[in-house]
């Protein structure tokens, strides 16, 4: 029996096996990734200071909201379209891809001094002049790596980035040991990008990128991609916006520690996402649950299997939030403690919804997916922001989880649309995150209501 299930688990060609397989490969590739970060983070607290932290964050603010905001829907695109193994269509996306990453390593110069202004820390700028370059090695990531998401062939991409991880992580903890300054981790941004390409080159077989036009397959990009456009710029405002908004509020040290905190306890949603979103899509697309009942129940055991890990993981970080920090950080950053606890509560809501939008972007529907993206993302900053100005970072992940919530109607109306809508599973899932989070969330009251003196 166990010869047999290995044997399928390697060979099989099958949708549910071929899904199986991919999501083994992301989970290795993910939590390898996730737990060598981890120690260099150790590293990195040692070696720097709480400041630091908050730096880098408020960097990644304008890098990523520049990314988000000109994201013209490549890797979707890819991996949904017809064409998404023709040579000319791939060589067009990849020569748009380096057009964009020159124009937002621009676009970064020109922004990088009034943002530092705007968050009242001169140091920002000369470092944006730097960090933004990674925008242009990042343009030129070869293509390959989409195709091999597209057929759900992740062996070698999980092995390239975990090699250019390990060699990219060991240069910046020599770095920041030779300098101590925040320069480390700026400068790493570029130079990691060109050792994850040269790596994949090395390693991934597959198509040869060159410099082409093709004006059919800009035209299929950009019809596609003129709804992903903003559909990410919406998801920017999901994923950075805490930290935009709580700079304005928080010292870059106090920054600094909701960053650490927010990194470990936002782990089983970031793995979630990145196995959903690898899997999903394709899994969508071959296997829709509007052909009929037994893809949609396949689709459900896949997503029950999924959702019932993160939200175990997730709830396991809630409970052990202090003791983490107590093990493995120093007495400087004790408050981030609390903060993973309270942060990783607060994201369950999020990670019950994952996988709701992804039937929408399988069927090509980027309109449904940006009204979406919008609501959520609308819902989430004026609770957050709420939040944040009547009780400080406490009320703002208040609001975070309140934002969330709200959003349902709009994510199930949509799943609902492509046939996709589950309610047994966001039902069953609510009740086990309301019940343990309640256990979890009631003796630390007072902990958490020692964060209202937080900003």
């Amino acid at each position: 029996m166990i010869r047999r299930l290995t044997s399928r688990l390697y060979h099989d060609e099958g949708l549910s096996w071929r899904a199986l397989r991919s999501g083994m490969w992301i989970l290795a590739g993910f939590g390898g990734g996730q737990a060598l970060r981890l120690v260099v983070n150790l590293a990195l607290a040692r070696l720097l200071f709480p400041s630091a932290f908050g730096t880098m964050a408020l960097i990644m603010v304008l890098i990523q909201g520049l990314n988000n905001f000109s994201d013209v829907g490549t890797r979707p695109s890819v991996l949904r379209s017809p064409r998404g193994d023709d040579p000319d269509f791939l060589n067009t996306a990849w020569t748009i891809e380096i057009m964009r990453g020159v124009a937002l390593w621009l676009a970064c110069c020109a922004m990088a001094v009034p943002f530092a202004r705007f968050y009242d820390a001169p140091e920002l700028a000369p470092y944006l002049f730097v960090a933004g370059f990674g925008t242009v090695i990042h343009g030129l990531t070869p293509m390959r790596v989409l195709t091999a998401e597209r057929h759900m062939s992740l062996r070698q991409v999980t092995k390239a980035d975990l090699l250019s991880q390990v060699i990219t992580s060991v240069m910046l903890v020599i770095l920041a040991w030779i300098t101590g300054s925040v320069w480390a981790m700026v400068v790493m941004l570029a130079i990691g990008g060109i050792v994850r390409i040269l790596i994949i080159l090395w390693m991934i077989p597959g198509h040869r990128d060159r410099l082409h036009w093709d004006r059919a397959a800009v035209h299929e990009l950009t019809s596609f991609g003129k709804w992903i456009f903003p559909s990410t710029i919406m998801g920017f405002l999901i994923g950075q916006g805490d930290k935009a908004i709580l700079g304005r509020y928080l010292s870059l040290t106090q920054l600094g520690l909701y960053n650490i905190g927010f990194f470990l306890a936002s782990f089983p949603l970031m793995l979630g996402g990145a196995i959903v979103s690898r899997i999903m899509i394709p899994l969508y697309r071959e296997s829709p649950p509007s052909a009929g009942r037994d893809e949609f129940d396949r689709v459900r055991r896949i997503r029950f299997a999924l959702t019932g890990g993160i939200v175990f993981a997730t709830l396991l970080v809630a409970f052990l939030g202090p003791w983490i920090v107590d093990l493995l950080y120093d007495d400087r950053y004790r408050e981030s403690g609390i903060m993973i606890t309270l942060i990783a509560s607060v994201v369950v809501p999020q990670i019950i919804l994952l996988g709701n939008d992804l039937p929408a972007l399988a069927a090509g529907d980027s309109r449904g997916f940006f009204y979406l993206t919008a609501a959520r993302a609308v819902l989430f900053l004026s609770c957050f922001w709420f939040g944040s100005h009547v009780a400080g970072l406490y009320g703002a992940l208040i609001g975070q989880a309140v934002g969330n919530i709200l959003s349902y109607p709009a994510v199930a109306l949509l799943a609902r649309r492509h046939k996709a809508w589950d309610p047994l599973h966001d039902g069953v899932f609510a009740l086990i995150a309301a019940i343990g989070l309640s256990l979890i969330l009631l003796p630390r009251l007072d902990q958490i209501r020692a964060l209202t003196q937080v900003g």
